[in-house]
């Protein structure tokens, strides 16, 4: 296979169009209720890296608010001379938590319930077929409209789930959320592999079980790999994971290591390796 860069004016690779727009005024909803559950100690709880429950509900709301006023031309403006994205993304964050240090617990969640339900009104009427912001962790520069949009769901999805486990929570395994969230991680498969060469046609299955939420292949084309390819017979390759390995590893709430521990790897094992070094966050 002849690796070269991603083709952002044909983006079939990334496969079919997830539709996560009807999920947010729910996971808003998730969100509220959550936070008016907690006990007041809970919310000094570490709940991420560097973060508490605190912060981390501060940075939702800061999320809200860069939706509903950035734009792609803004977004490249606010970065610093020589920035990465990444390092863009990280330093905003924290300036943005760091602003809103003294901030209330009753006055976040007000905050959150009146702009999250205003987010969710937005990417309502957003075009699917538009073009988005980057998805950097698909390899998208600029991405479809409708991975954009996906890719902010499972931010918001993630961090909710983070914000139980800090608090003594399982994840919530509601089925319609959890399968929207894996889908679009999986998006990050064909860029995982773009550095893994392999002769046309060789496919990797990566499919999701406990709850059985689905399967993906991934194809080597003459020049990437790709999702828009139909399964033909026995992969080349192949790794289950549960759920719960699944969206923390490709979250980095666990390492690849212990992944490929849980997982059950059948054919070509330096590919299905290659696989669990997915990444579908900025880190």
């Amino acid at each position: 296979m002849s690796l070269r860069s991603d083709d952002v004016s044909h983006p079939s690779w990334l496969g079919k169009p997830i539709d996560a727009r009807p999920l947010f005024g729910p996971e808003s909803v998730s969100l509220l209720d959550l936070l008016r559950g907690l006990r007041r100690e809970e919310w000094s709880r570490a709940a991420v890296p560097g973060w508490t429950v605190r912060d981390l509900a501060t940075h939702i709301l800061g999320d809200y608010h860069g939706r509903l006023g950035r734009s792609t031309e803004s977004h490249q403006r606010a970065k610093g001379v020589g920035e990465t994205l990444e390092a863009f993304i990280h330093r905003v964050n924290q300036e943005w938590i760091d602003l809103h240090a003294d901030h209330r617990p009753t006055e976040l969640i007000e905050a959150l319930e009146l702009a999250g339900t205003q987010v969710a009104r937005q990417f309502e009427g957003d075009d699917l077929d538009a073009t988005g912001l980057t998805v950097s962790w698909a390899g998208a520069d600029p991405a479809p409209k409708w991975l954009d949009i996906a890719r902010e769901f499972t931010e918001y999805w993630t961090h909710r789930q983070q914000i139980r486990h800090a608090t003594g929570q399982d994840t919530d395994l509601e089925f319609h959320a959890l399968s929207t969230v894996l889908d679009t991680f999986m998006r990050a498969l064909p860029h995982t592999l773009r550095h893994t060469a392999a002769p046309a046609g060789t496919q990797l299955q990566m499919v999701i079980v406990e709850p059985p939420v689905g399967t993906w292949t991934v194809t080597a084309t003459a020049d990437r790999w790709s999702l828009a390819e139909e399964p033909r017979g026995r992969p080349t390759a192949s790794v289950m994971l549960d759920a719960e390995t699944a969206w923390r590893l490709c979250t980095r709430g666990i390492d690849p290591g212990t992944a490929l521990a849980r997982a059950r790897i059948s054919g070509a094992r330096q590919i299905a390796e290659a696989a669990c070094q997915i990444v579908s966050v900025v880190h």
